[in-house]
């Protein structure tokens, strides 16, 4: 099983760690295989999986901007923000208008701060939030800047609210539904949840876990190179290779920071640059010696 990347369309209903699980089970045995970022078990949509030796690009992915689709249905709150917690109708809070709500949604848009909710997966004084909020406890806890690009009203049924969210990383969107519903003086929570891109991958070419067979779950891998395409890279002639896969420093290459070091399309490692001489040094290497 060549190292690489699977585009996989997480169905609602399983966490993120089962939905890697039935992939694991196709793969050869010893396998390495990991998710770039969960999906809670409500929400549907991109995972980015990675196998073999390209699950060191982790940590270039994890980080990436996402879109989403949510619905959130209005004039009721919940423990968890969302579907899957207790659900407490209000009294006397009628829907607001289409105006209304777009106007606030802008309000939360651009560089703010959220709390985390209860019902997450944050450790404050070394233990989750969810264990805490299991036994029936509220914690103290520090907000945190996130970034929201875009917050727009798609349609509205109902007490039924549907929205497309553009985020960092990080961006709790059940906390951005319920704190919406505050500013306007009613209750919020999340009803459904769609990832539908990270970075600049989507869920366009992504499959369903029970849509896999062995057979084509080899013939969806792509190439690692996709996923961090996001970096910029440089091109290295194959007498270099060699150099790269053993991961030796590279002299000046015109580049700062991070950068793709490829050989004819074939990602090879990832390496830095800070600028402060004697040229780049490898932090990742996907190539045998």
């Amino acid at each position: 099983m060549p190292s690489g990347a699977l585009l996989l369309d997480k169905p609602s209903g399983i966490t993120s760690a089962r939905a890697v699980a039935r992939v694991k089970r196709l793969l050869p045995k010893g396998t390495r295989i990991g998710h770039t970022g969960t999906l809670d078990p409500l929400a549907s949509g991109l995972l980015i999986l990675l196998t073999g030796r390209a699950t060191r690009l982790s940590r270039y992915v994890t980080g990436l901007d996402k879109t989403y689709t949510a619905t959130a249905r209005f004039g009721a709150v919940s423990d968890t923000l969302d579907a899957d917690g207790n659900i407490t109708p209000l009294q006397n809070t009628p829907m607001p208008d289409e105006p209304a709500l777009r106007e606030a949604a802008g309000h939360l848009t651009g560089d703010i701060l959220q709390t985390p909710p209860m019902a997450s997966a944050v450790k404050v004084k070394g233990e989750r939030l969810y264990k805490a909020h299991r036994r029936g406890e509220t914690v103290e806890r520090e907000s945190r800047p996130v970034t929201v690009h875009a917050f727009e009203l798609i349609s509205m049924v109902g007490d039924t609210a549907t929205f497309h969210v553009s985020c960092s990383s990080g961006t709790y969107v059940r906390t951005l539904i319920s704190d919406l519903a505050l500013s306007l003086d009613t209750g919020a929570y999340l009803t459904a949840l769609r990832r539908t891109s990270v970075g600049n991958i989507s869920t366009e070419t992504a499959i369903q876990p029970d849509d896999l067979t062995p057979e084509a779950l080899f013939k969806r891998i792509i190439q690692p190179t996709v996923v961090v395409s996001h970096v910029p890279g440089i091109e290295v002639s194959e007498e270099e290779r060699s150099s790269v896969c053993n991961g030796r420093r590279l002299g000046e290459v015109g580049r700062r920071g991070i950068f793709r070091v490829e050989v004819g399309g074939e990602l090879l490692a990832i390496y830095r640059d800070d600028g402060e001489g004697g040229g780049a040094r490898a932090e990742v290497v996907l190539c045998a010696p």
